[in-house]
């Protein structure tokens, strides 16, 4: 009786240890976190950004990517920034290889490291310059926790086995949204980031040309759009950009979903959306009226994703450049 009352009290103790490590980590992401050490943080990464979205508005897809791609391999670490000289960094791995916009991410750094030197992380500015490209493609505004800290690891293997692939059923992207404490809802509401940015054929080609093998296309991609996209992509095309969201590329707004009641997702993922009951009615409801919560909730889902496997306090380091550990 009293070993099993010992036993009961260690695992009990384990589990006030366990929360109070889940807490402590989080409680240190706060917003406001540079008030004092770097008060102008946000205002030098809105500038630069501002700057940038005026002459290169088809980088706001890619940089708001960027903090999904980041967040989802190894938590939001910037590990996705680090270069590698034997191509073995997060970077060179195939889900990667389209990803644009770092060189930004390194002007934003260079003048956050000349307004107060080594105190803003790089994971940090990912998930800042992610609001700040929102809101510059007239998409919703939130606050943004700050205070994570940067990695030093970056493999090449771990997005392939992180990231959701544009090929992935419903029930693939549950569970990996789930595998980082992002629910349904988060996955339905995360996926109208699509509404800016473009996609390579090679993305989607199969849908168009040989979906089984047998050179048929895709039964769920409406048979209207396929002429459409095949004028775009031919067969086996790698480098062609097609946009994800027609019309409004450059616009953040909620024609997404409107896209995918009408069978036009780009993406095997996307499509596959509508075979989820609490998915799809979110879908139909943004699409009835006008995209009525899904401003409100972009920046509740983009706040959660921003705080997947942080590391805080003395986790990690603060890099003095964005793609190398210091």
């Amino acid at each position: 009786m009293a070993s099993s009352k010992l036993s009961s009290g260690l695992i009990f103790l384990q589990l006030v240890l366990l929360v109070f490590v889940f807490n402590s980590a989080n409680a240190q992401l706060k917003v406001g976190f540079y008030k004092y050490t770097c008060p102008k943080a946000e205002a030098v990464v809105k500038e630069v950004i501002d700057q940038v979205m005026k002459v290169a508005p088809s980088l706001s897809g890619p940089l708001l990517r960027m903090h999904f791609h980041d967040c989802f391999v190894r938590g939001c670490d910037a590990s996705v920034l680090l270069n590698s000289s034997t191509g073995q960094a997060e970077k060179d791995s195939p889900p990667n290889l389209s990803l644009r916009g770092f060189q930004i991410i390194d002007r934003v750094k260079a003048a956050l490291e000349k307004e107060c030197p080594g105190v803003v992380s790089c994971a940090d500015i990912i998930a800042i310059v992610a609001r700040d490209v929102t809101v510059a493609t007239m998409g919703p505004t939130w606050e943004v926790e700050t205070g994570r800290r940067d990695g030093n690891v970056s493999r090449v293997s771990e997005p392939l086995t992180n990231l959701p692939p544009f090929f992935a059923n419903i029930s693939q992207l549950i569970a990996q949204f789930r595998a980082k404490n992002l629910n349904v809802k988060d996955l339905v509401v995360l996926s109208g980031g699509h509404t800016i940015g473009t996609s390579h054929c090679s993305s989607f080609n199969n849908r168009l040309y040989n979906f089984t093998g047998k050179g048929d296309t895709d039964p769920t991609l409406d048979s209207e759009y396929i002429p459409h996209l095949k004028k775009k992509c031919k067969a086996g095309d790698q480098t062609t950009l097609v946009e994800m969201d027609p019309g409004s590329v450059r616009t953040f707004d909620n024609s997404y979903y409107t896209l995918l009641t009408k069978r036009r997702g780009l993406f095997q993922s996307d499509a596959s959306l509508l075979d989820n009951s609490q998915t799809k009615a979110y879908i139909k409801l943004q699409s009835a009226t006008g995209g009525s919560t899904f401003f409100k909730d972009f920046g509740v889902s983009m706040i959660k994703m921003g705080r997947v496997e942080v590391l805080t306090g003395k986790s990690g380091e603060i890099r003095k450049v964005c793609s190398k550990v210091n």
